[in-house]
């Protein structure tokens, strides 16, 4: 029996997509677009579940605002297709990644014992909820880009500087009590999530940023080994344009697959089909990135991006690569849609300009139209 490999897409800001009257299209057809992934051969839903994303007023932070009832929603959605469900737990109200882990509005006034507590009765509570749906997820993430910690500033670690390559100096006892911290916080949410969804359910991920730095992942995965944290896959985000090149990439999960005897995912990577921006919104992907990146800002270059990483990833040793998922390949540019409100960033310390600058390396054209390069996932490396 063919091992299976994950070839997913996180499409947590689709309702709003949907909502502000974005539309998807397959062959000039108008369709659902779990309908689309399915047919091109997406088989995993990648979700991020935020705590509480609303301001006082309860107006929504945006970024598709992913509360518990949307997410059930769309896991609904996907189980409908067919497809598989991770579900990627922030442990915070908006954006948790390197440069920000914010506690929930909430849990701000917990600390050590009562917070881990707080972690572990949420943790099982969200996760019973799916299964009283009967969409209980496949993979789960205990954090998302969690490389300085999460749940700051109690599950806050010594920052790995990116341009150094290297972690923060550190007193020993400083970073031997912050990972000794960080390990309690994610001991709780795994705990919760072995008690709720049993084997072979609810695969635990723990997830890091820079797929490229291996001295990153030996770094944080030996501090975490050694406290006896429980997991089942090294999560990993890679975007070319940021994170080295694939041979970096390939080294990096070749070393950690057989050091820490675990299997591998990238769970987040992209790639721009155009350098041009959508009239009257930003773009962060440039014809300057695509020059990093190593492949032509078209609709062939983000083709030829993900065969090379499927390819990548199904030759890792011992059949450890398990698979990758597409970030946003459906955030379309509509008037309306954010990845924040002012609110948002205001919570997350995150100060920026408003709209989605993302729309450029989606899998759909600036009108709703599924790209060629969405056939990648159907036909795989060998096309």
């Amino acid at each position: 029996m063919e091992q299976f490999f994950m070839k997913g897409a996180d499409i947590s800001t689709v309702k709003e997509v949907e909502e502000l009257g974005g539309a998807f299209y397959l062959d000039g057809e108008k369709k659902d677009l779990f309908e689309i992934l399915s047919v091109k051969g997406i088989n995993t839903v990648r979700l991020r579940l935020w705590v509480d994303p609303y301001d006082d007023n309860k107006e929504p932070y945006l970024g598709g605002t992913n509360d518990l009832q949307m997410t059930i929603e769309l896991a609904k959605r996907a189980k409908k297709h067919g497809l598989q469900f991770m579900l990627d737990f922030h442990y915070s109200d908006f954006w948790a990644d390197p440069k920000k882990q914010s506690k929930p509005k909430a849990w701000r006034d917990l600390t050590g014992k009562q917070l881990e507590d707080e972690v572990y009765r949420y943790t099982k509570a969200t996760l019973e909820a799916f299964k009283e749906q009967d969409i209980g997820p496949e993979y789960v993430q205990i954090g998302n880009e969690i490389t300085n910690g999460m749940l700051w500033p109690d599950g806050k670690t010594p920052s790995y500087l990116f341009e150094e390559r290297r972690f923060q100096e550190a007193a020993p006892q400083e970073k031997k009590d912050s990972y000794a911290r960080l390990a309690r916080l994610l001991k709780a949410g795994v705990r919760a999530t072995r008690e709720t969804l049993p084997a072979p359910s609810g695969k635990v991920i723990l997830h890091l940023d820079f797929g490229g730095a291996n001295d990153l992942y030996r770094g944080w995965f030996d501090e975490i080994t050694a406290h006896e944290v429980d997991y089942d896959i090294i999560g990993l985000s890679y975007y070319p344009f940021w994170h080295g090149t694939l041979e970096d990439l390939r080294l990096n999960m070749e070393d950690i697959s057989k050091h820490y005897n675990k299997d591998v995912l990238v769970v987040e990577t992209s790639y721009g089909f155009t350098g041009e921006k959508p009239k009257g919104s930003e773009a962060i992907f440039t014809e300057d990135l695509a020059r990093i990146g190593g492949y032509p800002a078209s609709v062939e270059g983000q083709a030829a991006f993900l065969r090379d990483l499927m390819k990548t990833m199904k030759g890792i040793s011992g059949g450890r690569g398990l698979g990758i998922v597409y970030w946003e390949p459906a955030w379309l540019q509509v008037a309306g849609t954010s990845w924040a409100s002012y609110a948002g960033m205001k919570y997350g310390n995150d100060m920026g300009d408003m709209g989605n600058h993302w729309s450029n390396q989606a899998m759909f054209d600036f009108d709703g139209n599924a790209l060629d390069s969405l056939n990648v996932f159907k036909n795989g490396a060998s096309e």
